[in-house]
């Protein structure tokens, strides 16, 4: 027991640079694995919290620019979420990388000001544009279909009001887009968090062996030569996670629905076999 509290100590937080430097080489334990797995999930959230974060506000961006009856905004929105939405993650992070590359690796002066590129070729930055871009994609289509049904009496209702523009938007459309979207939406978050493993397949590298959980558990089994310890370990984490993210898009999805008379819905988890 204080062995495995020792590990935890050492390498709970080597993925973010603090604890042991180097891996074990030999009698790798179960405690070990672990603790290095489930410290490599820190970057696994840190993809997943981001991605979703600020591709809920593109995401929303986009749904309206969608819904607009000016082809200026909707064009450019209709082709970006095709070509996000029709091709494989797995290409977009392959492109990405080589676009990225190709920057100058000096600096570029932009009026008189230096912007360096360098930063956007690492994990951290560019995998998580990727990401970001990929899941705007995926949930402005949700959104959109969510505006294309809003029920006709609520805005009846809000033109009764003489509620128009901004405020018809921000109390009624809005809000209610969100509540029709919310389960599906639930379900597109929950693949974003499983597709951050992919970051260490794709060419962004990781810095210094700081690495996600798909990284240290590559490692374990290469070295071991048995799969059958690591990966289940980070399958079981993922699981974890995903029941955390179900129970906090239940939290939200109630939320939404509290003005609705009767039980609200739970939010169910249903998996994407193809993306």
């Amino acid at each position: 027991m204080n062995e495995c509290l020792q590990t935890i100590a050492d390498y709970g937080l080597r993925s973010i640079g603090i604890g042991e430097k180097l891996l074990p080489r030999t009698d790798f334990t179960l405690c070990q694995q672990a603790t290095l797995i489930g410290s490599g999930l820190v970057w696994n959230l840190y993809f997943g919290v981001l991605a979703l974060l600020f591709g809920f506000f593109l995401a929303n961006a986009l749904a309206l620019a969608k819904a607009s009856r000016n082809p200026w905004l909707r064009k450019p929105a209709e082709g970006f979420i095709f070509v996000f939405r029709g091709s494989p993650l797995f290409i977009q992070f392959f492109l990405a990388y080589a676009a990225l590359v190709k920057l100058p690796r000096a600096d570029i002066d932009l009026f008189g000001l230096t912007v360096e590129t360098s930063w956007m070729t690492r994990a951290w930055a560019g995998a998580l544009l990727v990401l970001t871009l990929n899941t705007a994609a995926y949930s402005a289509e949700i959104f959109y279909g969510a505006l294309r049904n809003l029920p006709k009496g609520d805005l009846e209702a809000a033109d009764a009001y003489g509620m128009t523009g901004w405020a018809r938007f921000r109390r009624i459309m809005w809000p209610t887009m969100l509540r029709l979207a919310w389960p599906a939406y639930t379900n597109e978050a929950i693949f974003l968090f499983h597709a951050t493993t992919l970051v260490f397949l794709s060419s962004f590298p990781a810095i210094q062996q700081q690495g996600d959980s798909l990284y240290y558990a590559s490692y374990f089994a290469d070295k071991t030569f048995n799969p059958f310890v690591a990966y289940p370990i980070v399958a079981l984490y993922f699981i974890l996670l995903t029941l955390g993210l179900i129970g906090l898009f239940g939290v939200i999805n109630r939320r939404l629905n509290r003005h609705l008379p009767g039980a609200v819905q739970r939010t169910k988890y249903r998996p994407n076999i193809i993306r």
